[in-house]
């Protein structure tokens, strides 16, 4: 069943509960209703059709977009990751770090844990490189990208930027940061020992799977949109800067 613009907003959330922080990363707050997902865009000021196509992907990996993620700004792709990131690093990472502290108390054993706490420490530490270079780097440089493709300006130090590094430099060098993910809950399935609290073990687990999923969902939007659409911005660039 997709998301449609006529559905209620309080059903889209009854239909995957997944979806919630995916919809607060819009700034949607809860609160709106019988309203429908056009209403609630409306009156938070979002792009509907964005929203129904981020959504519909996030839930159905098999899902087919009505409208093209291509024809999307830059900049409403890269607001979108950011808050993504934001959630990663505020939100989902303190829970897991809290659930590791709760897992160390009730093993008397400790070193499956402390394998555990170093795996994901390290794991956590990949992982914000991995954005500060996406926030720091990537993002500023494709925005400027976009911004000089729709000023139609001429920029030789841009163009130069391009020749030196160019989005599909850094798709080559982009991390895999759901590999040691999987990793980690691989070591946990396989090899943690009984535990006193069996609902603590398995909301953890539970909460990699979903971290996994929205990782998943992050890298292709990174990978199959703004990738793409920033390396044929950039073609356009250079084959206008050679003419000029």
């Amino acid at each position: 069943m997709n998301i449609t613009h006529d559905m209620k907003m309080a059903d889209v959330i009854h239909l995957n509960y997944s979806l919630l922080p995916v919809i607060t990363r819009f700034n949607i707050h809860l609160g709106f209703g019988d309203k429908s997902v056009g209403e609630v865009c409306e009156d938070f000021g979002v792009n509907l059709d964005f929203f129904i196509e981020i959504t519909n992907s996030f839930i159905d990996d098999d899902y087919i977009p009505q409208k093209d993620l291509n024809s999307f700004p830059v900049k409403l792709i890269v607001d979108y990751l950011h808050k993504t990131h934001t959630y990663y690093l505020e939100e989902k990472l303190p829970e897991l770090l809290s659930m590791i502290s709760g897992l160390s108390e009730i093993f008397d054993n400790p070193e499956p844990i402390l394998l555990i706490k170093n795996f994901f420490s390290e794991y956590q530490q990949e992982l914000q490189s991995h954005i500060e270079r996406e926030e720091n780097i990537v993002h500023p440089y494709v925005l400027e990208i976009e911004d000089s493709f729709n000023q139609n300006s001429k920029d030789s130090k841009l163009v130069e930027k391009i020749k030196t590094y160019s989005i599909n430099d850094f798709a080559k060098e982009h991390d895999n940061v759901e590999e040691k993910l999987y990793d980690l809950k691989n070591i946990i399935i396989k090899y943690l020992p009984p535990c006193k609290d069996k609902a603590l073990c398995n909301r953890f687990l539970t909460e990699l799977f979903r971290l996994e999923k929205d990782l998943n969902a992050h890298a292709e939007l990174e990978d199959k949109v703004l990738i793409p659409k920033v390396a044929k911005m950039e073609e356009l660039l250079l084959e206008k800067y050679t003419k000029i």
